[in-house]
């Protein structure tokens, strides 16, 4: 059976979803396309999907029979609402990051699901899905012994004027949020922001770059490096400080060049470029689950406590220097 998928959004992330499920990945088609611009979902129409029926409003599409399953590719701050109705649907969902733009809005969504009895949701946190992180992960399963510490890194070439100082933790360390609990199946329970030197490349209302300190429950210290105008490439790094040992995440494959008198790797300049592959993996994983009735991969719990945590994280920026302590409620049965 090939599930039949409705696109909310089609920007830069939902083009270039609708590009996967129509050219590289099997057991599903692109049936439905809608945003807030018209004129865009149409110019998707016309290169990807030309069968799709093209929809004013994302809530019609949730409802439209012929849609089995939804992607959320919207702005963020609609992402609660479409999430909502497509769980009312009975619809499985694909919300890419935030889940909401507030902890209480990702809370109604986990209730909302609970009610339902099913999980119906899952949160675009690909870094789940990358080949390196899972390398990683059964290194630190299996080889290190106990994890202490981790080392992070996030680094960005640059960003736009509009990227301000609490994006940093909204709309980049979220992604560091979500796979280190992964990485180390635990929790947070603090959060503290300091802020080194200000870099001359960034604005006026950015501070840049930052380091963020997070304690689990378990008691892994992590700091995390926050440089959104590092201006060489994009860099993600890792390292896990175990009992018996360290592990390192991978470098991205790239070749190693000698040429005049100097040793070279190129880096990647572009985070698209850099996990392109776990954008195929993780919708790989969504078609399959969704074709089921169901969800599987990061939920909307993961989404949940990554808000709880962004939010003490924001707050920690606030009050620099200052811990900020980050309290989880009781997860439901149903994401056990």
């Amino acid at each position: 059976m090939t599930l039949k998928i409705g696109v909310i959004g089609t920007g830069m992330i939902g083009r270039d979803h609708t590009r996967r499920i129509a050219q590289v990945l099997a057991g599903a088609q692109i049936v439905a396309l809608s945003d807030y611009n018209p004129d865009a979902a149409r110019a998707v129409q016309a290169d990807l999907a030309p069968n799709a029926t093209v929809y004013d409003k994302g809530e019609d599409l949730i409802a439209a029979p012929e849609v089995d399953a939804v992607l959320v590719c919207s702005t963020g701050s609609t992402h609660e609402a479409y999430v909502l109705a497509a769980i009312a649907a009975g619809k499985p969902c694909f919300c890419e990051k935030p889940l909401a733009t507030t902890a209480d809005g990702a809370k109604r969504i986990v209730d909302a699901e609970v009610a339902a009895g099913k999980r119906l949701v899952q949160v675009g946190f690909m870094r789940r899905y990358d080949a390196g992180y899972r390398m990683l992960k059964e290194v630190v399963d299996n080889q290190i012994g106990t994890p202490l510490m981790v080392h992070a890194a996030h680094r960005n070439p640059t960003v736009p004027d509009q990227y301000l100082t609490p994006m940093a933790i909204h709309d980049t360390l979220i992604h560091e949020i979500d796979v280190f609990r992964w990485l180390l199946d635990d929790d947070y329970v603090s959060a503290q922001v300091v802020f080194p030197r200000k870099s001359s490349h960034a604005h006026a209302q950015l501070a840049d770059p930052q380091i963020v300190l997070l304690e689990t429950a378990k008691g892994v210290r992590i700091d995390v490096e926050i440089f959104v105008n590092c201006r060489y490439g994009y860099d993600i790094q890792c390292q896990v400080v175990g009992e018996e040992g360290l592990a390192n995440l991978p470098e991205p494959m790239a070749i190693t060049l000698r040429k005049n008198a100097t040793l070279q790797n190129a880096i990647m300049t572009d985070w698209k470029d850099r996990f392109v592959d776990s954008y195929d993996v993780e919708l790989t994983d969504f078609i399959k689950a969704a074709s089921q009735g169901t969800a599987s991969g990061p939920s909307s719990w993961d989404g949940y406590v990554a808000a709880i945590s962004s939010d003490a994280c924001v707050e920690a920026q606030e009050k620099t220097g200052q811990i900020i302590p980050i309290t989880l409620p009781a997860r439901p049965a149903l994401y056990d």
